[in-house]
């Protein structure tokens, strides 16, 4: 089968405007582009409509796996079709893609559109008994992630699925395409507190129990904590306070409430409830609550088979050798490392969530070759790698220039 521009696919996938939670006619598109080299597509929502609005639902997802021998080894690539509100002030249409020089431009592009596009076109030049492949596609990772790649996981539970190996096709380089991948994150937490206090007339402190007082001892003492230096892998733990309210109109009136909210990004040396507890023992020590929210664990996918893999595809194809780093926010990977070695890599993130987002039609192709190359040396023997031909660019050695 004669392979597809790559950018004609990411088009395709741009030209709907999946706005997180995404349902319906980008999913169409992907199943169509599936199903032609011989995947069995399951679609299927998750989250109700009506009770779960505000927490991402409904979303859809899909699951397409095409298998290879018994025996096979696993391939699993994973990505997201929504993406975020394109916002105001674009030069083009977000979601009408346009080609202008050597940028696609549309809402997507880098975020992940492009990747999967590149992903399917790589399958192009794979023959069908290579082994077995399948791709985690969800319209819930841009949101809360609640129904997405989680509701994904349990549906392979089910059916007994289960991958050897999984790259995650978010957008990890930096300056250009290959320079970083990332074989870990860090975890991350959101905490609210909320300090009760008596209401009363700034003149009349002693009719009154002021909550602020409370609540700048209480962030004082966080402030204070120094969590960890950081590890051979993973940068130090940071906290951010990102949010202060009393909701005090009035000028003379000392409120009831003051509430604070802030965000831990830690790495392996804690846990989503190591850090609670210890937070929540400061709050408490001063009178207040708190309300924890954790949205995933620290992982580490250490050095090995699979970013080698990569490394040898992205340096094969590009000349670059990448960093491998567990820099950044979250990605679906915090999930799927429950289950399978994962590592992420993808184009590059200088314009993802940004009015014109773009993405060079060059990158687009190159990272086609890069699947394509790991798809192939993830699969095969060493000869039948040999015997199967995708083309590489003839690109200068690490610490040349190009």
């Amino acid at each position: 089968m004669t392979r597809p521009n790559v950018v004609d696919l990411a088009s395709r996938l741009i030209s709907h405007a999946s706005i997180t939670p995404a349902t319906g006619s980008v999913f169409d598109e992907m199943e169509a582009m599936l199903r032609p080299l011989g995947f069995t597509v399951t679609r299927f929502l998750a989250g109700d409509e009506l009770s779960d609005r505000e927490q991402g639902g409904p979303v859809e997802n899909l699951f397409a796996i095409r298998k290879g021998a018994a025996a096979s080894r696993h391939l699993a690539f994973a990505g997201h079709l929504d993406v975020v509100p394109p916002g105001e002030g674009w030069q083009t249409d977000p979601f009408v893609p346009e080609v202008q020089g050597d940028l696609l431009y549309g809402r997507g592009a880098v975020d992940m559109k492009g990747s999967i596009a590149a992903f399917v076109s790589a399958l192009h030049d794979l023959p069908e008994d290579l082994g077995t492949i399948s791709l985690i596609i969800t319209g819930d990772e841009e949101g809360p992630a609640r129904f997405g790649t989680v509701a994904l996981m349990d549906y392979m539970a089910q059916h007994a699925i289960a991958p050897d190996i999984c790259v995650v096709g978010e957008p990890t380089s930096v300056n250009r395409l290959g320079d970083m991948m990332k074989i870990g994150r860090r975890g991350s937490v959101n905490m609210w507190i909320t300090v009760n206090g008596t209401q009363g007339h700034v003149a009349y402190p002693h009719n009154a129990d002021n909550p602020i007082t409370k609540l700048g001892k209480i962030l004082s003492a966080i402030d204070g904590l120094k969590l960890d230096e950081g590890t051979d892998w993973f940068q130090p733990s940071n906290i951010e306070f990102t949010e202060i309210n009393a909701q005090n109109p009035a000028h003379n009136v000392i409120p009831a409430k003051a509430e604070a909210r802030l965000s831990i990004r830690f790495n392996d040396q804690h846990s989503g409830a190591s850090l609670s507890d210890m937070i929540r023992d400061i709050v408490e020590h001063h009178g207040g609550e708190l309300h924890p929210i954790i949205s995933g664990e620290p992982f580490l996918t250490p050095p090995g088979e699979l970013s080698e893999l990569l490394v040898k595809a992205i340096s094969d194809v590009t000349g670059v050798e990448p960093e491998l780093s567990t820099t950044g926010g979250t990605s679906d990977a915090r999930f799927l490392s429950k289950i399978v070695p994962v590592v992420e890599f993808g184009l590059c993130n200088a314009t993802m969530h940004k009015l014109d987002e773009a993405v060079a039609t060059d990158d687009l192709e190159q990272l086609a070759k890069i699947y394509a190359l790991v798809v192939q040396r993830a699969l095969c023997e060493p000869a039948d790698t040999r015997s199967l031909n995708i083309q590489t660019a003839q690109s200068p050695t690490k610490g040349e220039t190009s």
